[in-house]
């Protein structure tokens, strides 16, 4: 069990807001949701927490609310293609979905030029 608070309507305020900057054409929805994660590794136990979810296009993406003030994301494209941010919890969520995003946006732009490559060796 979590003794994590719920996503505060402000924490949702400023994902919802830095998404209609990303995508200003889009209605995303933001989806609460409760997962189950090991808060440390070596943890035998999985620990219920708060959670924001959404998806655009062919991507999903996740905020973990894993204490007060202390958030994980992710975003995928299939359950064994997963990407994190490179740096394992942040303090504020502003900063969390900014660095999520900025990554899937460099993973976009790094798939582009794959299929392009391969585009032109065919």
């Amino acid at each position: 069990m979590s003794t994590t608070k719920d996503i505060t309507d402000t924490e949702q305020w400023a994902v919802s807001s830095t998404l209609k900057q990303r995508w200003p054409n889009q209605d995303v929805e933001i989806q609460l949701a409760d997962v189950e994660i090991k808060l440390f590794p070596h943890d035998r136990e999985l620990t219920t927490c708060p959670a924001l979810f959404w998806q655009v296009d062919e991507t999903s993406f996740i905020i973990v609310k894993v204490g007060e003030r202390t958030y994980r994301s992710q975003f995928y494209y299939r359950g064994y293609q997963q990407y994190g941010t490179g740096k394992s919890e942040f303090d504020e969520i502003a900063d969390c979905v900014t660095t999520l995003l900025q990554v899937h946006a460099d993973k976009e732009t790094d798939l582009r030029k794959e299929q392009e490559q391969e585009q032109e060796q065919n």
